[in-house]
């Protein structure tokens, strides 16, 4: 097994660690981040997350610059990012840190497209990510981390920047999700 698919398969065993930490009161303390407390176990969930964020861009990059893609990792990659993403804004959901709708939208556009993607497969089309996606991509990571922070370091000033981050993630996966169907809307006419 190459690289590249070790890190996908690291990033998969670490999402069990993360739901624990952010699931179970463990009693490690925490620390005051101007108008919360952010719970250590918490914080160690946050570092997970960015950590495991991390590694999908590595195995990609090192997937493509060394030549090493493989059916595994066209498959086991995106299932990662999706169980990962999904997992921590559920979480969030649960947590009260994400209204229940934004997330029910964005876990929504990862099933449509993910349709779309195995629909163009048995037809033996392979489906790009696009620019929108990537982007799409970096802003929920960028607002599920801050979320998990608890909006640290913003929370010492008031400043909602996870917030807004969650909602311009949420524009973002509508607008990739559009702009994925719209490209690709000829795969459904031609599947049999």
């Amino acid at each position: 097994m190459n690289i590249p698919n070790q890190l996908t398969i690291s990033r998969i065993l670490l999402i069990p660690i993360f739901i624990l930490l952010l699931s179970f009161p463990f009693q490690w303390g925490e620390w005051n981040i101007g108008t919360d407390y952010l719970p250590v176990s918490h914080f160690a969930a946050a570092l997970i997350f960015i950590l495991a964020s991390t590694t999908d861009w590595i195995d990609g990059y090192y997937a493509r610059k060394y030549n090493l893609v493989t059916n595994l990792g066209k498959f086991l990659d995106p299932l990662a990012d999706k169980l990962l993403v999904s997992a921590a804004l559920i979480l969030l959901v649960q947590m009260g840190h994400a209204p229940a709708w934004v997330v029910i939208i964005i876990i929504s556009r990862e099933f449509a497209v993910t349709g779309l993607r195995l629909i163009a497969a048995g037809e033996g089309i392979v489906l790009a990510a696009s620019k929108l996606g990537k982007i799409k991509t970096i802003t929920q990571m960028i607002a599920i981390s801050a979320l998990l922070l608890y909006n640290f370091p913003f929370s010492f000033i008031g400043f909602p920047f996870a917030g807004i981050m969650l909602y311009i993630a949420l524009f973002f996966t509508i607008l990739s999700g559009i702009d994925y169907f719209v490209k690709n809307w000829h795969v459904l006419g031609e599947s049999k």
